[in-house]
């Protein structure tokens, strides 16, 4: 089993704020990590400090087996990890097309504009935005916005992608669009991370999940050993009967 992130008991700080106490868990490849948690709970600042936007006090974080603890987000990227905002942030002057071209660009394989134009089509048409890649990416709808920002992710070719609430703001038949297109990508052999508040959701399609509160890890398991933690019920989900739905809904 390749192991492709190590946090070692990664611990943030803001002024007098403990956001982050001692994570510590290992993410093989292959697998969908589902971070779930109540709001505050450090979810985000797990992602930004995973990401490089902030340096943890404690603790390190390994990618592809090199410290990457103190490496800008720059670097992560040019060694192939990927992330969605949870707020969509295109480049709203820029066409679709233009926008998902800068993934490849500034991705770890660092594509020219031809083979980045090339990789951005084929992109589009993976997130069914084809049509739409000569637009100006403002134009387009909160979905829309999404997928795009899905591609601009996957146009660099990532080893591990970090999903910030993806499927946020989305109908049942976007939901269930999107969740099909992250299967799709992690069968393409792209390991993820994906934070999510719809519970039916992330206990579908992660292969473990990991819970946060007051930035402390309470648990990490199967879906099934989540649903029935008393320590995540009491925390987060409030009522054993809606775990056990939200285990059968599909």
């Amino acid at each position: 089993m390749t192991i492709i992130l190590q946090v070692q008991g990664v611990t943030k700080r803001f002024g007098g704020l403990q956001a982050l106490t001692d994570v510590t868990f290992d993410l093989p490849k292959g697998q969908i990590l589902g971070l779930i948690g109540p709001n505050g709970a450090g979810k985000t600042t797990l992602f930004n400090t995973i990401n490089g936007v902030y340096s943890p006090e404690e603790g390190r974080i390994l990618f592809l087996g090199k410290d990457i603890t103190t490496k800008t987000p720059y670097i992560h990227a040019n060694m192939g990890m990927a992330r969605t905002h949870q707020i969509v942030q295109p480049l709203n002057e820029l066409t679709v097309r233009e926008n998902v071209m800068v993934g490849a660009c500034f991705g770890h394989e660092n594509q020219n504009l031809a083979n980045a134009a090339r990789i951005a089509n084929e992109v589009l048409e993976f997130v069914q935005l084809e049509e739409r890649a000569d637009q100006l990416a403002g134009s387009l709808n909160v979905a829309q916005k999404k997928r795009l920002e899905m591609a601009r992710a996957l146009a660099s070719h990532p080893t591990l992608l970090l999903l910030d609430e993806v499927l946020a703001g989305l109908n049942h038949s976007e939901i269930d669009g999107m969740i099909q297109m992250i299967h799709d990508i992690r069968d393409q052999g792209v390991t993820i991370i994906m934070i999510e508040h719809l519970m039916r959701a992330v206990m579908n399609i992660s292969d473990r999940i990991l819970v946060l509160d007051y930035g402390q890890q309470i648990a990490e398991g199967s879906p099934q050993e989540i649903a029935d933690d008393p320590k995540v019920i009491e925390a987060y989900l409030g009522d054993p009967e809606l775990a056990r739905k939200l285990m059968e809904e599909k």
